[in-house]
Parts: structure tokens; sequence; C-alpha cells
């Protein structure tokens, strides 16, 4: 790496503020480690090189770049986002290929930050699917390029795991940030419904999809989140002892659970109960028709977010999906599941604080055309690999993933920490100490990448 790409957003912030270096220049390394991996990963779908440098150019005259919290700092926007000029594809070739007049206001957020976006990044067809391929290409995990970097965030979590930029902003309507997140060694935050502005498609899945950051440490997890949520976290000055619910057991019915995140989990819990935390085993009430709610919403979901565009340019996956939620938008939308699901699990957090859980079930799918196989053989892999994080977006309740141990791949695991309502804060802090207790490696080496 150069002396800028790789670094962390915190350090490339403080240099370009203290004037040790350019956004240019930062923005010039980023763009050439781009141009170097990127054929290898297949994180962007476009990269805005000349607008990026010019855009770095302003933001280095700015009058205020000593007070920007993210001064110089290159980020990639999830391509279901509108970045002005440029075209929002949303991973497909039905979408109208026209410039955004305005940014979505969490990209203005960042650009108000001093952030420069770098590009857009691969996402499946309307965001639908834990694995990232298409007609814009496949995204691999940095760490592991045979697998999938996960969905629907995957082009944005494969360019932070590469350390083609230091942030990435992405959402998450049944795990989109989490997934990809776990499988790249990232850390991220699905926070609670409302705290970081959506309007993510036709109606943000029915108030399911939630934008966020990813990051590789959670310093820049906080300083992105921030920006985004429109405030700082608040910092605990003497983190509290909390009451932590580890619980290993998939909320789906008859979905399996691999050793290596089970193991991740039990070694998590003694480190936060060596660390002072009270931590036991505790297992969610999940309802046992936990599966067919998520299926119906995140069939549904598609359903309206396909609307108007012309289904023979869709994949086939995609139609299907989208045909199978139009008999449930109506019963989605009312809420009335999702208020159920959110009475039978408000007792389990009032006697828990945190809820610790593996952020997968298992290691991602290969990379490859998945948006060429069928509906059902695609969520079936969906459904295997990531149980964990559908209900918390069902609740509108903040979770998190973060790495934590290896697979036997080398590539990392992940745990998930959940909350109840307004508990961001909490759980970032607790994301801190574990980071503190046990340290990840940031990005995936070049040695690793080659591989693919």
């Amino acid at each position: 790496m150069g002396k800028w790409a790789g670094r962390s957003a915190a350090e490339i912030a403080a240099a370009v503020r203290g004037k040790q270096v350019t956004p240019r220049e930062v923005m010039a390394e980023h763009l050439a480690r781009i141009e170097r991996l990127d054929g290898r990963i297949e994180a962007f779908r476009t990269v805005r090189a000349q607008a990026a440098l010019a855009e770095a150019d302003e933001v280095g005259s700015r009058a205020d770049l000593s007070e920007l919290p993210l001064a110089g700092v290159p980020v990639a926007v999830k391509d279901n986002l509108a970045v002005r000029g440029e075209a929002r594809r949303n991973g497909s070739a039905a979408t109208p290929d026209t410039p955004a007049d305005e940014d979505h206001v969490t990209v203005a957020r960042l650009r108000a930050a001093g952030a420069v976006v770098v590009g857009l990044t691969n996402v499946p067809e309307l965001c639908v699917f834990g694995t990232t391929e298409g007609v814009y290409g496949i995204a691999r995990n940095p760490w592991d390029p045979t697998r999938t970097a996960g969905g629907s965030s995957g082009g944005s979590a494969a360019a932070v795991a590469a350390g083609l930029v230091p942030l990435a902003l992405g959402n998450d309507g049944m795990g989109s940030l989490r997934i990809p997140a776990a499988n790249c060694g990232l850390v991220t935050l699905k926070a609670g419904h409302g705290v970081v502005p959506a309007g993510i498609g036709n109606g943000d899945w029915f108030g399911m999809s939630e934008n966020g950051p990813l990051a590789t440490t959670v310093e820049d997890l906080r300083l992105m989140y921030g920006v985004l949520a429109g405030a700082e976290p608040e910092r605990s000055a003497e983190p509290p002892r909390l009451r932590i619910a580890a619980a290993v057991r998939s909320p789906l019915a008859g979905v399996g659970v691999s050793r290596p995140y089970t193991t991740a989990v039990r070694e998590a819990a003694g480190l936060l109960t060596r660390a002072g935390h009270r931590v036991r085993r505790a297992e969610p009430p999940y309802p046992l028709d936990l599966g067919v709610t998520a299926v119906r919403h995140w069939t549904a979901g598609t359903a309206v977010d396909a609307e108007g565009l012309d289904r023979a340019r869709l994949a086939r996956r995609t139609r299907v999906h989208a045909a199978v939620g139009r008999r449930f938008v109506a019963s989605v939308r009312s809420g009335d599941s999702r208020e159920r699901l959110r009475a039978r699990l408000a007792p389990f957090f009032a006697e828990h604080d945190v809820l610790l859980t593996p952020s997968l079930a298992r290691r991602s799918p290969q990379a490859g055309p998945w948006h060429e196989r069928g509906w059902l053989r695609n969520v079936l892999a969906n459904t295997a690999y990531s149980p964990f994080t559908p209900p918390w977006n069902l609740t509108g309740w903040p979770a998190m993933s973060l790495p934590f141990g290896s697979l036997p791949s080398g590539a990392p695991c992940a745990v998930q920490l959940v909350g109840r309502p307004g508990t961001e804060s909490v759980l970032l802090d607790l994301a801190e100490e574990l980071e503190r207790l046990r340290p990840w490696q940031r990005t995936a080496s070049l040695a690793q990448q080659a591989r693919g």
C-alpha cells in the first residue's frame, strides 16, 4: 500500500486537517489502488476518477477544512443511493441510466463533512440477495476471492476490506450491511429505526431498511455514523457493566450453525465475562413462524421496488421474488406481524441489555453467477448462511457486526451485537471494548487478494 491508501479514515482526516497531505494526494493514491486491484474484486460499478479528483481539490480549498470530521476521506456509495451527476442503477439493467440531480441526504451529509465520493459500488439486482452479482459484475471477498463478498452491500464491503477506500456507505433491509461486513472482516452498525435518514427505494422495505457505515475500526465507524445521524454518538466515560445474553441457536427453525461461529460467540462471551460484564447463555424466544414472516417481508419489499420496471429486463430470480411478494404487500404494510414480534421479544431485552450472537451461520457461498440460477436455490443459499440478521430489521432495533476470530480458510469470522431501541452508543462502546480485547486485521493482505 501507499502512504495513505489503507490508512484509517480518522488518520486521513487528521492529516488533511493538519495540512500534512492534500485531499488530491489522498484521492490519487486510492484511485491508483482501485485501478490495480478492483479487477480482481469487482467492488465498483463505476469509479468517478476525474470528478473525485476535482471534488478533492474543492475540499482542500474549503475555508472550514480544519473543522471537517471527514476532511478528504474517500468514500464509496452503494448503487441504490443517489449521487449527484451519476445514474443509480440498483444492480439492474431495468433501471434508467439517468444522472441524479441531487445527492441522497446521507451522501450530502458525508460531503458536507469533507468526504469525497470515489464511486458507486456493486449490488445484487434491486438489493434483494445476500450475494452480490449481476450484469455489472461479481463482488468477491478480498480475504477469499473464491467466495462472495455478501450482499446486498457487497461491493461497498469489498471496497473497504481491500483498502480501496477507508469507508463506504451501504444499507440494511434484512442484513445487507451486517452480512457483507461479517464476510469481509469489517465493523458496521444498522441503527434503530429513524436514527439515520433512510429514503431507500420505494418505502424503505416498509421501514425495515436503514442506511449505515462500513469501516475497519470502531473509531472510524463512530466517525461516519455520527455524520450520518447528524450527531456524534455519546461515549461512556466509564463503560457500564452490562447484562449480556449469549445465544447461538439459529432464529430460523431447521438452520444449523457451524462451529467457527458458535466458537466465536463463546470466546467473545468469555472475554466479556472476564472484563466484568454479566454474561449468561440465553436464547431469545423467537417464534416458530419467524422464517415465514421474514420471507413475506423480504419478497413484498422487492415487489414494491420492482413496480414500474420492465420485467423482461429483470433477472428471473428477481421476477419470481417480486411475484411471490405481491400477494403479501397489503398484510406486510399493516405492520401487525412486526408489532407482535416486538412484543414477544421485548421482555427478553428487559432482562438483558445486549444480545450476543453469531453474525452468520456459516461461511458465504461461492462467488459466481447466482443471478442466473433459480429463485429457490438463491433463497435456500441465503437462508442457510444468514439467519441471524432479519429479526432486527423486523423489530427495527439496532444491531451491529464486528470481526471476531477466523474461519478455517483464514477469512474473518464475526459476531453480532443487538440492543433495544436507543442503545446504539452502548453497542459501539461494547464493540470498542471487544476490539481492544481481541484486535483484528483491518484489511485483507495483497497475498490473499492475489489468490483470486
